[in-house]
């Protein structure tokens, strides 16, 4: 087995035995399962640099060097072709996305296979190892006899080339990234981890691979930190579009994080209703349950029947969200009722809503803080918090996924805010300890000098 990093730098020897160049590069076609090396890139006199072809002129090689099959007189130099890339300049200490292990990680090296007078590309190294071999192969070398020595395991990290696919072909402006399976093989919240370790144009690059309905599910399951800024970088177009495809209590938290000017233009961009829904919501004040609430709930006239209501649910589109409760309504938009779809199924089609209903109801104004309707929802251990207006009539519905996304805020917050203060502490200890010992040896060079 050969590896990148061992060819690099080596000599390119002629048939007489003239060096004509030191090795730059290798090229493959990516056509192939494990591609064939098709051309080789070196160095010549004053490092100008040559490609040739790999099948016509490499007799030779090893990790000592390349031994061409002619002279260097009977050379003819060639040019990269279109589907043809370079292991060093175009893979090498590039990020790629390991969606079997969930993480970015980075190509250390590359591992080359030979096959007769043939060189294939088996896969990219991204361990420790290939670093290691990088800065040095005797390096590497030491710290495997000492992990032998300890009875470590120190094993290479290879993800094989037959499980890469290169999402983008202009490796020029647009950082290499592959999959060990499709992205839409994926959960959604496993793309989003994915995407939030990327820099901005490589997320880019793995999004434009995405459906709609994926790109706007892997949105919504990523971290608040880094949706709006997300979004800011999307076409305004395809932006709107996804803003307009979330639960709009999703839409309405990103959008508040965004500028005004952005903001205002997506609105304008998506469909009217959506952008109704999202501007009701903006009205309401971050923090509080009509800034955590969403509009998509179920609530039916307490004079409908049973078999109604099951009707109204069954006509629902498939991206609405799950429904916990049905609510009644009286002849005023007036909530007087709720009841669970467990019950909805146990009761005859033509009994009313009013005769099965649960009118004891927790609900809380717009205004409530969202800590204390996280509080309630837990307390009263209900899937799903009412929010009515000062008549009485629902705005929305708060979710336990949004109480516990409260939750998280609090706690992530309170952490920051522990961590802050360990980090002050240690700096003044660290402070205090620098005087204390400049003190001490002002003191003493002062008794020294007298």
């Amino acid at each position: 087995m050969l590896y990148l990093s061992q060819m690099t730098g080596k000599p390119v020897v002629d048939s007489d035995g003239e060096k004509i160049g030191t090795i730059s590069d290798l090229a493959i076609s990516t056509g192939e399962v494990f591609p064939r090396i098709t051309s080789l890139a070196f160095q010549g006199p004053g490092k100008v640099p040559f490609m040739i072809s790999w099948r016509k002129y490499v007799d030779k090689f090893d990790d000592d060097g390349i031994v061409l099959s002619v002279p260097a007189k009977d050379i003819r130099f060639s040019y990269l072709q279109p589907e043809e890339v370079l292991l060093a300049r175009d893979l090498l200490d590039r990020q790629i996305v390991d969606t079997q292990g969930m993480k970015v990680v980075r190509v250390n090296d590359l591992k080359l296979s030979e096959s007769g007078t043939q060189l294939r590309l088996l896969g990219a190294e991204v361990g420790m190892r290939g670093i290691l071999r990088g800065l040095s192969p005797l390096l590497e070398k030491a710290v495997l006899a000492i992990s032998e020595l300890f009875h470590k395991r120190f094993d290479e990290k290879l993800i094989a080339w037959n499980y890469m696919d290169l999402l983008d072909r202009d490796l020029s402006e647009v950082q290499l990234s592959v999959t060990h399976k499709r992205l839409d093989e994926l959960h959604p919240a496993d793309v989003a981890d994915i995407l939030e370790q990327l820099d901005p144009q490589q997320r880019a690059n793995v999004f434009r691979h995405l459906d709609d309905a994926q790109a706007t599910e892997a949105v919504s399951e990523m971290e608040d930190e880094y949706q709006a800024d997300f979004i800011e970088d999307l076409d305004e177009a395809r932006a709107a579009n996804l803003l307009g495809n979330m639960d709009p209590d999703d839409a309405a938290d990103i959008v508040r994080d965004l500028s005004y000017e952005k903001a205002e233009t997506l609105l304008r961009l998506m469909g009217v209703e959506d952008a109704a829904e999202i501007r009701q919501l903006l009205g309401y004040k971050d923090g509080t349950a009509g800034g955590m609430m969403t509009t998509q709930f179920v609530a039916v006239r307490q004079d409908a029947t049973v078999g109604q209501t099951i009707e109204v649910l069954r006509e629902l589109p498939e991206d609405h969200p799950t429904v916990h409760y049905v609510y009644a309504l009286d002849e005023y938009d007036k909530l007087v009722g709720v009841l669970s779809l467990r019950t909805l199924v146990l009761t005859d089609d033509n009994a009313l809503i009013r005769d099965v209903m649960y009118d004891e109801i927790i609900a809380v104004p717009p205004d409530e803080e969202e800590d204390d309707v996280a509080a309630d929802i837990f307390k009263y251990d209900i899937p799903a918090m009412p929010v009515v207006d000062e008549h009485g009539a629902p705005l929305g519905i708060v979710t336990v996924d949004d109480a516990w996304d409260a939750i998280e805020e609090d706690v992530s917050g309170d952490k920051m805010k522990a961590s802050a203060l360990k980090i002050v502490g240690i700096t003044l200890a660290a402070l205090l300890f620098l005087a204390l010992y400049t003190l001490i040896l002002l003191q003493v060079t002062g008794v020294i000098g007298q």
